[in-house]
C-alpha cells in the first residue's frame, strides 16, 4: 500500500509540475508580448545614451532607433562626441550584432521576436569615408538588411537610414546598397525621386514650428507643417521632426498634424502616452 501511495504522489508530483511549467511559459509569452508592443510611431533619439543600448528601445516597442557614429581608425565608434574614448563602443558590437542575434533567436539579452526595424545612423565624422567604411560593414549582414539593387527595393528586417552628414552623391550613384538618405523636410518640395534613395524626411523642430507647447498651435505653424508632411507622403517618406519639445501637448499635436516619428529620449513615457492615445483612437471609432 505505501509503494502505491508513492506512486501516486510522484505521478500527481509530475503532473503538477508540468501544469506549472505550462503556466509558466504561457505567462512569460503573455509578459514578452505585452512588454514589445511594437510602436510605429516611436522614434528612440540617441539610443546608445541609454542604460542598454538598443534592448531599452526594443523592449518599449520602439521600431525606430537612431545612433550617432565616428569613423575613427577604420572602425565605426558609437558616440555623440569625444569618440576617442569609446574604442569598444563600436556600431557592429551595440547594434549590428546583437540585432543580427535577436532576429536569429540566439541572443541572450532578449528573446521576444523583433519587428521591422529602422536603425537610423546619424554620421559625425567625414560623409563619404564614413560610408564607405560603413559599406563594408553593412555587407556583412545583408542577409537582414533592407537592399536597394537596380531600381529594385527589397524589405527585410533592418532599414539602415543615413542621416547627419549624408554621402548623396556616392550613395545615389550605387546600383546596390544597404542604406538609404534622410532627407531635409524643408527641401523636400524640390525631390521627386523614388523610395531608392529616401525613407524618411526630417528637420529641426523650431525651424518648422515656432510654438512650445503653451496653448493651441498656432494655425500658421498648423497650417505650414501640414503642407510639408503631405509633399513628404507624396514620396514615401516618414517625417520626423528633431529637437522637439518633449511635452504630451506637443507630441499629440505633432500626430494630428501627420507626423509619422515622434522623436524622444524619453522612452517609456512616450510608449505610455502612444499606447494610451492608440487605446483613446480605437475606443472613439468603436463608439462612432
Amino acid at each position: 500500500m505505501q509503494q502505491i501511495d508513492f506512486t501516486m504522489q510522484v505521478d500527481i508530483s509530475q503532473k503538477h509540475l508540468k501544469t506549472i511549467f505550462i503556466i509558466l511559459l504561457t505567462f512569460n509569452v503573455l509578459n514578452c508580448r505585452a512588454q514589445h508592443v511594437p510602436i510605429p510611431n516611436a522614434f528612440a533619439h540617441n539610443d546608445y545614451w541609454h542604460k542598454r543600448p538598443l534592448y531599452d528601445a526594443l523592449t518599449n516597442g520602439y521600431m525606430h532607433i537612431e545612433a550617432d557614429i565616428y569613423l575613427r581608425n577604420n572602425k565605426l565608434i558609437v558616440a555623440h562626441a569625444l569618440p576617442f574614448f569609446k574604442k569598444k563602443k563600436t556600431l557592429e558590437q551595440l547594434y549590428l550584432k546583437p540585432l543580427l542575434e535577436t532576429i536569429n533567436g540566439t541572443n541572450k539579452e532578449i528573446s521576444c521576436p523583433v519587428y521591422s526595424i529602422m536603425l537610423m545612423l546619424d554620421i559625425k565624422s567625414d560623409a563619404d569615408k564614413t560610408y564607405l567604411n560603413l559599406c563594408q560593414l553593412l555587407s556583412k549582414y545583408r542577409h537582414i538588411l533592407t537592399s536597394y539593387e537596380n531600381g529594385v527595393v527589397t524589405n527585410r528586417q533592418v532599414t539602415v537610414v543615413i542621416t547627419g552628414n549624408k554621402p548623396y552623391k556616392i550613395l545615389s550613384a550605387q546600383s546596390k546598397r544597404f542604406a538609404f538618405i534622410d532627407e531635409d523636410l524643408m527641401k523636400s518640395r524640390n525631390d521627386s525621386l523614388s523610395p531608392g534613395l529616401y525613407q524618411t524626411a526630417s528637420c529641426k523642430y523650431s525651424s518648422m514650428v515656432s510654438w512650445d507647447g503653451n496653448g493651441k498651435m498656432p494655425e500658421k505653424d498648423k497650417h505650414r507643417l501640414m503642407k510639408y508632411v503631405a509633399i513628404a507622403h507624396r514620396y514615401q517618406k516618414k517625417v520626423r521632426l528633431w529637437a522637439s519639445p518633449e511635452r504630451e501637448e506637443v507630441w499629440r499635436a505633432l500626430l494630428d498634424c501627420g507626423v509619422d516619428l515622434i522623436n524622444t529620449d524619453k522612452l517609456s513615457e512616450l510608449k505610455d502616452f502612444l499606447l494610451l492615445d492608440q487605446k483613446s483612437y480605437a475606443q472613439s471609432n468603436n463608439t462612432k
